[in-house]
């Protein structure tokens, strides 16, 4: 049985095809159809007359993930291949596109996309799995748009401030932190000052949340206020960009609700059984982190994967405080920062572990990035362990930790002769061994932490 590969790069309303075999020849040169159900038609016609030639071949066939714009192609190899032997896949372009750099191609084409896609099938068939359904399709959809609805919503909030600081100036003070539901429903009536100078105090105040006695000062404060655009076009929009919010922030509400319906995957029922992380934010970490906890040998990876670890600069006589490496995509991250805020807002177990960091001398941030990286390490560990996740488990890891030793502090490993004071080293360097030599005389507390492999949490 013959193995042929099919490239298929996909653009918006049409896509190049071209399938080689295993030598990497073209067995059918660069065709173009469109997306339309006529393509679709005369795609299936050119496979059908390809297994004619060659009965006994073994298709492969691949798309690069393009957005969205793939699935209708990758749909359609799919269903020709109940009919032929082909298997179809879905690539990541990335990898095609290293692979076609390292091949030396500079060129970039329609055509010669598709032969890299087919070429990268033959380069890397151990990596590439095919007909693997994607179970979790509705859920990336969910939190796809999740993401989207959250980021528009941000975009009009920063337009609306811009324009109520012109157009009803006093009610910046009330969205410091956030904006509530009621200044909302008070700018898309009253979204001017004048127009809030002229209202009766009774009619403000039947805004839900809003009450009397603070419907008397907004009152107030906008007959004196000194906002300095009041026209027609700032009402319409200060009005309009309200009521889209307010449209938005049901949209995200129905969405929060629907990703309930989510929790009957074991996955995402462990990760929410965490405290302070809800459905909606475990569908984003577990998507987040490919669908699959497997591929991370142990937490420290799935760590460094989101970016959460702990990164040292040291070269020479410059050094750098350690920091957060903030690698890789910064989602994850935004979760789990939320999730440690809300945590220790509720005064959870995260809250102890934060305050701990907070005692040892760490700054705000600093406590939080290691209450963040903590998480990281208990959703590892639930999911590796298909265990839901108990505080009184975490804490008892904790406390089998090692207690500290004393031991004599040695010279670094890596020096292989006494220091010598004549060597041409700079003046900081000179510092450094110094304070090396008197730290070498008193005992360091090294504590020797060793991991429980119990469901590791710690």
């Amino acid at each position: 049985m013959g193995k042929f590969y099919l490239g298929c790069d996909v653009s918006k309303g049409y896509a190049d095809f071209v399938i080689i075999d295993q030598a990497k020849r073209v067995v059918e040169s660069n065709f173009q159809l469109d997306d339309t159900i006529a393509g679709h038609q005369l795609l299936e016609q050119i496979l059908k007359a390809f297994f004619e030639k060659k009965p006994d071949a073994m298709l492969f066939a691949a798309v690069e993930s393009t957005g969205g714009y793939e699935n209708n192609w990758l749909h359609a190899f799919q269903r020709i291949g109940t009919r032929f032997a082909i298997q179809a896949t879905r690539l990541n372009p990335v990898g095609v596109h290293h692979d076609k750099q390292a091949a030396m191609k500079r060129n970039s084409t329609d055509k010669i996309s598709a032969l890299a896609i087919a070429e990268y099938q033959i380069n890397h068939a151990e990596a590439i799995r095919y007909n693997e359904a994607d179970s979790y399709q509705s859920m990336r959809k969910l939190y796809s748009s999740y993401r989207m609805l959250l980021k528009v919503r941000t975009q009009l909030l920063n337009q609306l401030e811009s324009w109520v600081y012109s157009g009803n100036t006093e009610l910046v003070q009330y969205r410091k932190d956030n904006t509530p539901k009621w200044l909302l429903h008070l700018l898309s009536q009253y979204p001017t000052a004048p127009l809030l100078a002229q209202a009766q105090a009774e009619q403000v105040a039947k805004i839900p949340y809003l009450g009397a006695d603070r419907a008397q000062k907004l009152v107030a404060e906008a007959q004196t206020s000194v906002a300095s655009v009041t026209d027609l076009p700032a009402q319409i929009m200060i009005k309009t960009l309200a009521d889209q919010i307010l449209q938005l922030d049901e949209a995200i509400k129905a969405t929060q609700q629907q990703a309930q319906s989510f929790v009957q995957f074991r996955e995402i029922a462990l990760i929410s059984s965490i405290d302070s992380i809800g459905p909606i934010s475990a569908i984003g970490l577990f998507i987040e982190m490919g669908g699959c906890v497997g591929v991370f040998k142990n937490a420290k990876k799935l760590s460094a994967y989101w970016g959460l670890h702990p990164v040292l600069k040291e070269s020479g006589d410059g050094s750098y405080k350690p920091r957060m490496s903030k690698a890789g995509r910064k989602w994850p991250r935004a979760i789990l920062f939320m999730a440690v805020l809300n945590g220790i807002r509720a005064k959870n177990f995260i809250y102890a572990i934060y305050l701990r960091e907070l005692q040892k001398g760490k700054a705000k941030r600093s406590a939080i990035g290691i209450c963040m990286n903590k998480l990281a390490r208990i959703i590892y560990g639930v999911l590796k362990n298909d265990t839901v996740f108990d505080a009184e488990i975490d804490n008892h890891h904790r406390l089998r930790s090692a207690p500290k030793k004393l031991r004599s502090n040695v010279l670094d490993s890596r020096r292989f002769q006494k220091q010598d004071d004549q060597a041409p080293i700079s003046r900081k360097q000179s510092q450094k061994r110094k304070g090396r030599e008197q730290s070498q005389s008193e005992p360091v507390a090294i504590s020797e932490i060793k991991s429980s492999p119990l469901h590791g949490y710690a």
